[in-house]
């Protein structure tokens, strides 16, 4: 028999239809969760998992996606987007409003959503990055925007620990998903770096000599929905084979 520590736990996923939040999506299930898919794009979810589209940059679409569902135990915030490279000399303002929009406001909406949802003892898991706690001249968007989702994380942990509710985040390394396969492939066209040349580049940086799969994201964010981590709260975890 399969080990199911989340058995009638009641989850809830944003960005759950592709990527690292789909991999977790799947991973919640076959540890015995039920629940919704929230994302902007259609999903295909496990059997005893919903599906509902609406966009976390609008407050009221976000609103509209809580508001039927009942008790949550566990909810993971994994929507977000990565712009093209572009440092501040090339600022975009509607890039920064799409990239804090969907990063920074979609996270902290979700959540407040689903604070009256969230049962004593829940357990919420934000998916960050390793730019939440350095800068990237490329990227300063992101960068910002992935600050910023660690200052929730630790505010609300505050927040709601005398409920029992935990709430952490992880922090991705370079993953090879469709999104990052798509940046090094437009990067290819433009500065002339292989895409295979590109991943031998990242997994060279790290200790492991691999990037890290969405699959052991996955399993860190059941770690953290778990009772496995009842006693770690307001914390972010590397998942990054070890990047120098």
């Amino acid at each position: 028999m399969t080990w199911q520590p989340l058995a009638g736990k009641s989850a809830v996923v944003t960005g759950g239809a592709s990527g690292i939040g789909l991999a977790i999506v799947r991973t919640l299930a076959e540890s015995g969760a039920r629940g919704t898919v929230i994302d902007v794009h259609t999903a295909e979810v496990p059997d005893g998992w919903t599906a509902v589209e609406a966009d976390v940059r609008d407050d009221a679409s976000v609103a509209a996606a809580m508001e039927p569902i009942g008790g949550v135990d566990v909810l993971v915030l994994a929507a977000g987007i990565v712009p093209p490279w572009r440092g501040l000399t090339g600022f975009d303002p509607r890039e920064w409003t799409d990239v804090l929009g969907v990063n920074v406001f979609g996270v902290a909406s979700t959540f407040a959503h689903a604070i009256g949802h969230l049962r004593d003892g829940a357990a919420v898991v934000a998916i960050a990055s390793l730019n939440s706690w350095r800068g990237d001249a490329n990227i300063p968007a992101y960068a910002a925007s992935k600050h910023a989702v660690l200052g929730i994380v630790r505010s609300a942990a505050l927040e709601l620990g005398r409920r029992g509710i935990r709430v952490n985040a992880i922090a991705p390394g370079p993953i090879a998903t469709e999104a990052l396969l798509a940046r090094m492939a437009h990067r290819e066209r433009e500065l002339g770096t292989p895409v295979p040349e590109a991943l031998e580049a990242a997994a060279e940086m790290t200790a492991l000599g691999r990037m890290a799969t969405v699959e052991e994201v996955a399993r860190v964010a059941l770690f953290l929905a778990s009772d496995l981590s009842s006693g770690v709260t307001g914390h972010m975890v590397p998942v990054d084979g070890g990047l120098a």
